[in-house]
């Protein structure tokens, strides 16, 4: 039986486990070795493997029979499905949510996209682009829906790094604040098919060739 503790220390080592897949600093394909990571954060094995499962459980990790997990391999195609899923999961879930926003959270949004105008890097813009999905959907009080919404973002995330992780320059989010726009005027559906655009138009554009710099088929998902 797991103790508290165990699940505690397991969710730690699969969110920072998470955050390196997500940055690029543990590579595709690199195997998980499970003795190194229990030794770093001096832990037994038994919360490092339930790590594992966590990441295999969000697509960041994949078991290979008899050889443990490695980090998956980052396919751009992929993000097709990622984009077409986030569009509809978080259009349904800020339907839901639009009627329990206030002007607080509202305004919270609103600094939050100017904090990411002002990012000095793709890991700082990509917090706050998250921060601010998360601030608007969150009110739709349906756990179940916003823990898919967060895999498929961290899906998004992989991407984002490994385009512009060299070669970042600060952006303005005007779909953000059209967003916020339609939600103050309590523009509901205008609000939801603005969002799902802005996540969701990605996976329309033509595939990428094996191997390509993704910037150069691809722009950036919010």
């Amino acid at each position: 039986m797991k103790t508290m503790t165990e699940e505690t220390q397991s969710q730690r080592i699969a969110r920072i486990l998470a955050d390196r897949i997500i940055a690029g600093d543990l590579a595709p394909g690199l195997r998980l070795r499970q003795d190194h990571v229990a030794a770093e954060f001096q832990v037994s094995h038994v919360p490092v493997r339930e790590a594992f499962r966590e990441l295999q459980a969000q697509g960041l990790a994949e078991s290979q029979p008899r050889r443990g997990f490695r980090v998956t391999e980052f396919d751009v195609a992929e993000l097709r499905e990622v984009a077409e899923m986030r569009a509809s999961l978080e259009a349904l879930a800020l339907r839901h949510a639009a009627p329990n926003l206030t002007r607080s959270i509202l305004k919270e949004a609103e600094e939050v996209t100017r904090h990411g105008d002002r990012a000095i890097s793709v890991r700082d813009w990509e917090a706050a682009n998250r921060r601010f999905h998360r601030l608007i959907l969150a009110p739709c009080r349906m756990p179940r829906l916003l823990r898919s919404i967060d895999d498929l973002q961290a899906a998004s995330a992989r991407f984002l790094f490994a385009a512009w992780r060299r070669d970042w320059e600060a952006r303005t989010d005007h779909d953000h604040r059209a967003i916020l726009e339609a939600l103050g005027r309590e523009q509901t559906e205008l609000a939801c098919a603005t969002l799902a655009r802005h996540v969701g138009w990605i996976g329309k554009r033509k595939p990428a060739m094996k191997n390509a710099d993704p910037k150069e088929t691809y722009e950036i998902p919010g």
